[in-house]
């Protein structure tokens, strides 16, 4: 006979493990007990040595849910165990577990709410503990009911015995319910009046059929929903929404459905019908009869599949598509309570489809995009945070990420704990939002943070609400936070070639840099090459007026003349004139910039005439559909694409060692094509071609200068899928080894790691 004290750590609460625990103990016929606890699992547990082997063998058959990270096994003194049991939890201060994410209905689930006489038949907040709510109802740990919003709802005597039987799929499911003693749903008007509607859900179908748009609450907050089907209900939503172009995510009712719609590869089926169910970008099918304003000028659509008991019963044999995505003012944070909606939302929907079950958390969508034969996370969010990454050395570092798409990260013992996707800080509503988040992760890990790291730019709120903390702070450069958190992922401690592509980011000499290839080790980095500076006209106004960006490549290649600006006054009219000569004669400080992303954006807008875009990186993601489908690129005897502009790369004399990427021989080929009747399409295949062909030639310069053959990818430039497998492909095929992020965004989204990582090695320095 022999006992053991095992300690289990992971994300082992609220996953259905001391049930399964409990039923190997019994059929290894062994004694003593299991609990939760602020650490994870314990299990004291005595029998016969074989079957205590048998016994721990079984954990590689853990719940689903489950991810076992580290288990500890101690040999402690026989005990008089006469049975097994499970026990209430305990809390251990200055230990942690790790929290489930939020999960997708299971299809045990799925059958009680579809089948005529079940008592949860219809009945929209049904869960057991393979599947539900997790992360967004939990307030503190350990994982209990009466640590989670569900601790208003007091159990039937039906529910009480599931929840406490250890033989049932439903022991200590914490937000367990049934229609009885659950959370309710209703309707109201875009003014907040409840409607008597007998049955809220068949009122909600019929009326989308109908054509009005809802905001519904859902698992972590508001949604704005519609017949994706119904062009004019699309059209509707756009207008009250203030958003023209900016794709719509899409549910739809089943795989069967999305086939009709979408070409689906076997791994995008694999991530759609996952526990996680993400947002996935999808290629949209050529027969398509879905709406062309869901998407406008896009060949690709964002689609995902029910995940809550709700949104599987929204839907019927007529109402098969819906328009769902994240219910919010232009600019502002999710909405997830129904106060707060209610006042927010209602010039926008005609009715609220609400329930009384809290979001203590907001969570977004996450958005996911198949690229080869790999998951690129875009969002991370839903399904996906808060699980940890193994990382050591980062213990007490509070990390506060970028500006855009920010996430946030914390570190405790060897886990990094990143946040779900924030979003955009440029109010004081998502500062606000931010610091709640942020304070949330704090007391949930019990972490009390010793140094926080921060991005070097002297106006983000991210960076203010570190600098405020009175702790010691570490400002990271934008664009070596972005090589670092390649780094730090894939536990790279040597010098890499970084290059990082993005829109905006804050650079050592004052200037907006975005395309960089930079010399990188843990502690530091070194410019090694980037893209010519050209001013921005207006400032941060060049960013969703991409002309303005026109005006000032035109500007840097020609100067002021008749030719350019007869073109300027024929693509962009006379007020453009007048900015382009300014910039010839003007004092003013426009900031300088050497982005990838103003880059694409200008380009863009000279072969298409767009002035104006409505949403961030839109001039550059439609250059991208510009690139004919099947288009073919050779490769020359140089090791380059073909088609392609000439580019020219200067050595820098006051920095020697650092390289200038000249644009303006790809503006002159540009203005070039267009004069003599070039298609766009093909136009679109040289510029990718050209930026592909230079950062290969930059990368193998590094590796002849500087010795170094890994190169690390990063900034949301690289979730053009074109430049980014090119890119890849080029330079493996001549022995690179490449890494990128692939458990965080590539944009700003991923980028609180690569700050930890820099906060750390300052800290053993």
């Amino acid at each position: 006979m022999k006992r053991y004290f095992i300690r289990v750590q992971g994300i082992v609460q609220g996953v259905g493990f001391r049930p399964f625990v409990y039923k190997q103990a019994r059929a290894h016929n062994l004694f003593g007990w299991v609990n939760n606890n602020s650490s994870g699992v314990y299990i004291d547990v005595q029998g016969e040595e074989q079957d205590l082997q048998d016994f721990l063998k079984e954990f590689e058959k853990a719940p689903p849910l489950s991810k076992i990270e580290n288990i500890a096994i101690e040999l402690r003194p026989l005990e008089r165990y006469t049975e097994f049991n499970i026990v209430e939890s305990e809390e251990i201060l200055g230990d942690i577990t790790l929290v489930s994410p939020d999960m997708s209905v299971c299809e045990d689930c799925i059958r009680d709410i579809t089948t005529e006489g079940n008592p949860r038949y219809g009945y929209a907040f049904t869960n057991c503990t393979n599947c539900g709510p997790r992360f967004s109802i939990i307030e503190r740990l350990p994982y209990d009911r009466d640590k989670t919003t569900m601790e208003s709802f007091k159990m039937c005597e039906s529910c009480a015995e599931e929840y406490k039987n250890p033989e049932d799929r439903r022991f200590h499911a914490q937000p367990n319910a049934c229609p009885s003693c659950g959370p309710r749903l209703w309707v109201t008007d875009s003014r907040g009046n409840e409607i008597n509607t007998g049955d809220s859900l068949k009122f909600t179908r019929e009326k989308l059929k109908g054509g009005a748009i809802f905001a519904i609450k859902g698992l972590g907050g508001f949604h704005f929903v519609c017949d994706g089907e119904n062009e004019e209900a699309v059209s509707i939503l756009r207008q009250r929404k203030l958003r023209p172009h900016k794709p719509f995510a899409l549910m739809m009712a089943n795989l069967e459905t999305i086939r009709r719609h979408c070409v689906v590869t076997p791994l995008e089926e694999k991530l759609l019908c996952g526990t996680r169910k993400p947002i996935v970008i999808l290629k949209r099918g050529k027969d398509s009869t879905l709406p062309y304003n869901i998407a406008p000028k896009q060949s690709t659509l964002g689609v995902m599949l029910p995940y809550t008991p709700l949104h599987y019963l929204l839907f019927d044999e007529e109402l098969k598509v819906l328009i769902m995505t994240s219910a919010n003012r232009s600019g502002f944070p999710l909405e997830y309570t129904n106060e707060r909606a209610l006042n927010n939302l209602s010039s926008v929907v005609d009715f609220f489809l609400l329930h009384n079950r809290e979001i203590h958390v907001p969570v977004d969508d996450s958005v996911v995009r198949v690229i080869g034969e790999e998951e690129f996370i875009i969002r991370r969010a839903r399904g996906y945070a808060p699980e940890d990454i193994i990382c050591k050395g980062y213990q007490g570092i509070l990390a506060c990420g970028s500006h855009m798409k920010n996430t946030f990260a914390l570190g405790k013992s060897e886990q990094v704990f990143v946040s779900q996707h924030i979003g955009d800080l440029y109010n004081i509503e998502s500062y606000r939002h931010f610091i709640k988040n942020v304070e949330h992760f704090k007391s949930l890990f019990d972490i009390k943070p010793s140094i926080i790291a921060v991005d070097m730019h002297p106006d983000y709120y991210s960076s203010k609400y570190g600098r405020d903390e009175g702790l010691p702070v570490v400002e990271v450069q934008h664009h070596h936070a972005h090589a670092l958190s390649v780094m730090a992922e894939h536990n790279i401690d040597e010098r890499v070639i970084g290059v990082i592509y993005d829109g905006t980011g804050f650079g050592t000499d004052g200037c907006i840099w975005g395309g960089e290839v930079l010399v990188c080790s843990r502690k530091d980095f070194k410019r090694f090459a980037h893209l010519r500076y050209t001013p921005m006209p207006g400032g941060e106004k060049a960013v969703l007026e991409p002309y303005r960006m026109t005006l000032a490549y035109l500007w840097d290649t020609y100067g002021v003349c008749d030719e350019t600006k007869e073109f300027i006054s024929r693509q962009y009219g006379k007020e453009a004139v007048l900015i382009w000569q300014l910039l010839d004669k003007s004092t003013l400080p426009y900031p300088k910039t050497s982005s990838m992303g103003r880059l694409l954006d200008g380009l863009y807008s000279l072969i298409s005439g767009d002035k104006k875009i409505s949403y961030e990186a839109q001039a550059a993601i439609e250059l991208e559909e510009l690139l004919q489908e099947g288009a073919k690129s050779e490769i020359n005897s140089s090791g380059e694409l073909e088609p392609c502009y000439e580019y020219k790369l200067e050595q820098l004399s006051t920095n020697i060692g650092e390289i200038i990427v000249d644009y303006r021989p790809i503006i002159k080929a540009v203005m070039a094509d267009i004069n003599r009747g070039t298609s766009n399409n093909i136009i679109s295949q040289k510029i990718h071609n050209t930026v592909v062909n230079f950062t290969f030639r930059l990368c193998i310069l590094g590796r002849q200068r500087e010795g170094i053959n890994k190169v690390v990818l990063g900034g949301g430039v690289f979730q053009n899928k074109y430049i980014f497998t090119s890119i890849k492909t080029l330079l493996e095929d001549k022995a690179f080894m490449v890494y990128y992020n692939r458990v965080l965004p590539v944009n700003d989204g991923g980028l609180c790691l690569g700050q930890m990582l820099a906060a750390s090695s300052q800290r053993n320095r």
